[in-house]
């Protein structure tokens, strides 16, 4: 009785001893269920740790009624987490990868990416129209979207409809739309309807013919930029787009790179420098450097073609209106 006792008394004293791993993300929904998913992931790689979540709203977060490209400001749902990191109030935080800032803090690396889900924008109809395509929409039927790279994408491929900003978290948006009038169909990203559990709600899958996807951040919330990729065959095919604001405008290119990925990963020396921030050790540096040279290539590219002009002047009329 007394061993048993003893090796009670030591387990239940080691696990008040184990490490805390303090995990910080924003407060709403969606983003609790994406951080609860990494954290699951965590506990089951390293049992020996325990998690603890830490929510707290961002500016993005506080600011509901006016646009995203409206704000002005840089890193609207990831700032007062880098704060937290910062000052070691919070360990490692989770984000969408689409919330990030361009160029991350100093110190700052994006240690982990999990595997993506579905990339591409989803269309929610107002119950009325359900059944109904953006294509045979009412004509000035109103389409909500908080994303300029959505709104400058589907006006040129579907000028008989009218595309105005809606915010909001994902409840707070299907409300709108089904209780207000305002809106016939609003543009949300499929994955995160996914993780709600609402993929009833989704009437449309928007392909990349329609409305490419974010890779990551696409420059900041006032940019309409987009790109589309695949793989076949060992060649990363990348296509890039940018379009004015009503979308008459646009431009778009597609380059190809071999990317080469043995059976035995090649791990570069630790002190390599990062590749666009992100640290990824199970990678071959190799691969990492044709693709992030292949991104590199395809901006130059289409900056050299005359895209920079038509965001200067989608940055132009952003801000003057």
């Amino acid at each position: 009785m007394s061993g048993n006792g003893d090796a009670a008394a030591t387990a239940e004293e080691n696990s008040s001893k184990m490490r805390v791993i303090r995990v910080g993300t924003r407060k709403s929904q969606l983003a609790r269920i994406q951080t609860d998913s990494v954290v699951a992931t965590l506990k089951a790689l390293y049992p020996g740790l325990q998690f603890e979540i830490i929510a707290m709203s961002t500016t993005g977060d506080k600011i509901l009624d006016t646009a995203l490209s409206k704000i002005g400001e840089k890193s609207l749902f990831t700032k007062e987490l880098e704060h937290a990191l910062e000052r070691n109030e919070v360990d490692l935080v989770v984000h969408s990868l689409k919330d990030l800032p361009t160029v991350l803090p100093p110190g700052f690396t994006i240690g982990a990416i999990c595997k993506r889900e579905s990339p591409y924008d989803a269309v929610v109809f107002h119950p009325k129209f359900v059944g109904k395509t953006l294509e045979t929409l009412p004509e000035k039927s109103v389409v909500g979207t908080s994303s300029l790279r959505r709104a400058a994408q589907l006006q040129r491929k579907f000028p008989h409809l009218e595309f105005k900003s809606i915010r909001g978290n994902l409840n707070t948006r299907l409300r709108k739309l089904d209780e207000l009038q305002e809106f016939s169909a609003i543009i949300l990203a499929a994955a995160g309807l996914q993780r709600m559990g609402w993929q009833n709600r989704v009437g449309q899958i928007l392909h990349p013919e329609e409305c490419m996807y974010a890779v990551g951040q696409e420059g900041g919330c006032s940019v309409p930029v987009a790109v589309h990729t695949a793989m076949k065959e060992g060649q990363l095919y990348l296509t890039g787009g940018v379009w004015s604001l009503n979308g008459a405008d646009s431009m778009q290119e597609t380059m190809q790179a071999t990317i080469h990925v043995p059976a035995q990963h090649e791990d570069g020396p630790e002190d390599d420098p990062q590749l666009v921030g992100i640290t990824a050790r199970n990678i071959p540096r190799r691969a990492q450097l044709a693709a992030e040279s292949l991104g590199i290539s395809l901006a130059t590219l289409l900056l050299n073609k005359g895209a920079k002009n038509i965001l200067d002047v989608a940055r132009q009329l952003n801000d003057a209106h």
